[in-house]
């Protein structure tokens, strides 16, 4: 039971991270190779959108483990069905043999596609392995070889996946060479127009370049096998897309014969108010990846194909051991139906509440450049309020402070903290997660 309704904001642990967590992050360091932490939380136990560590402290959790607990923290349904099907069996190698946990959670995971029939699915471990299943399905059914993604993409950090991803350089740097034939061009973005026009007048001319600069000048249509674009782009800021961007990038698929990839690792499993993100536009890509809130917090991942591309895969052409795990498939399921009983519809309901009041303190800190979102996926873009760029370390001190005052949130794009939270979160939590930033905010700007 959540029990944010009777928590004092005026309370402030004395020090942070405490002794105990102290004991743990020294621990870490000695055995865990450099991951990039961004503060020091140890993790006791969880509830819903509530997170304790390991010294008692109590923080609303703005994160669901970046985009992962759908369900939120020990969701009792899914706690329940993890103990039932540990106690029957964990994995079976689904490449291999078949179960009935993976056959189920796949015929949930099709339903809810557009059409609800028409689609396969294809398991992994993890979002950036369904990148890697699709771009590996679209080179073999097109027979082309080049891909095309978006500036300020995030799609994973192996090889493939990597290669579209254009997020940070420092997660490019000391890998290359990467794949060849990956190519980018820019992502709507209409706060910060790449090509200085304004919306609508402009006809969303950024997505033109496509045509008129990629295939003028560096890879051919008829060499392209698909482009890769995130519906609401994640770690690139929580950007959404202007209205009618998907609409116009699915026509120029389809007059070059190219797939379209949807990465809705991030967007996916009800978090913007709908099942998939590219719904708000009413397209059908041709291949879409999900991970993320796609377990319940367990690692799977899927890679959902129209079915007569999916179809031209011969049996071994690609594969894995885990794929399929009866453990996180029959967690799965519980998690599509409890998304599609009441989550999707919370994201959206709960969703437009936070949104509205996280915009509404856009009045009192000029430092906040514009607040942007669907459902349970909000960016607060944080600007130098006189030029209007973006202020990294504004954004950065904020998250450090919101550590400090029991709430957990994180960065991502240039200046941007995102709220992510379960799609459990309650009215009476979002109001919460927004006077704690309010005075977080209050708190950093007064210095």
């Amino acid at each position: 039971m959540s029990t944010s309704q009777t928590v004092d904001l005026s309370e402030r642990p004395a020090e942070l991270p405490g002794p105990k967590a102290r004991h743990f992050v020294e621990r870490d360091q000695r055995v865990m190779a450099p991951m990039g932490r961004v503060y020091p939380l140890v993790i006791d136990h969880a509830l819903g959108c509530e997170v304790w560590d390991v010294d008692g402290h109590r923080y609303l959790d703005m994160t669901s483990g970046i985009a992962v607990l759908a369900a939120g923290h020990c969701h009792p349904r899914l706690v329940k069905t993890i103990q039932a099907q540990a106690t029957r069996f964990t994995h079976m190698a689904g490449t291999d043999f078949y179960n009935e946990p993976m056959i189920k959670a796949a015929e949930k995971l099709v339903s809810l596609m557009p059409g609800g029939a028409g689609w396969q699915v294809f398991y992994t471990n993890s979002g950036t392995e369904a990148i890697e299943a699709s771009i590996k399905l679209a080179r073999y059914v097109t027979g082309r070889q080049n891909i095309i993604g978006f500036y300020g993409a995030f799609h994973g950090r192996s090889y493939g996946s990597l290669s579209v991803t254009a997020s940070k350089p420092r997660q490019r740097e000391g890998f290359f060479p990467l794949l060849p034939g990956t190519f980018h061009t820019y992502y709507p973005n209409c706060y910060r127009c790449p090509i200085n026009l304004t919306y609508p007048t402009c006809g969303i001319a950024c997505l033109d370049l496509i045509e008129k600069t990629l295939f003028r000048t560096t890879t051919p249509p008829s060499e392209v096998a698909a482009i890769v674009v995130e519906p609401i782009q994640g770690e690139g800021g929580y950007l959404v897309p202007p209205e009618g961007a998907l609409v116009k990038l699915r026509e120029i698929c389809d007059r070059h014969g190219i797939l379209l990839i949807c990465d809705e690792v991030q967007s996916g499993i009800g978090r913007t108010g709908k099942m998939w993100a590219f719904e708000h536009e009413g397209i059908v890509p041709d291949i879409v990846a999900s991970a993320k809130g796609l377990g319940g917090g367990l690692p799977i991942g899927a890679m959902i194909a129209r079915e007569e591309l999916a179809q031209r895969w011969l049996p071994g052409a690609h594969g894995n051991t885990y794929g399929g795990n009866g453990l996180t498939c029959a967690v799965m399921h519980d998690v599509l139906s409890l998304v599609e009983e009441e989550l999707m519809a919370n994201a959206a309901t709960v969703g437009a509440h936070l949104l509205a009041g996280l915009q509404a303190l856009q009045a009192e800190f000029p430092q906040i450049g514009v607040v942007r979102g669907r459902g349970l996926m909000i960016g607060v873009e944080f600007i130098e309020p006189t030029s209007g760029a973006p202020d990294h370390d504004l954004a950065e001190a904020i998250m450090q402070e919101a550590f400090l005052n029991n709430l957990l949130v994180l960065t991502c794009g240039a200046s941007t903290i995102r709220f992510c939270p379960p799609l459990v979160l309650t009215h009476a939590e979002a109001d919460e997660a927004i006077e704690r930033f309010r005075q977080v905010l209050t708190i950093c700007l007064a210095s």
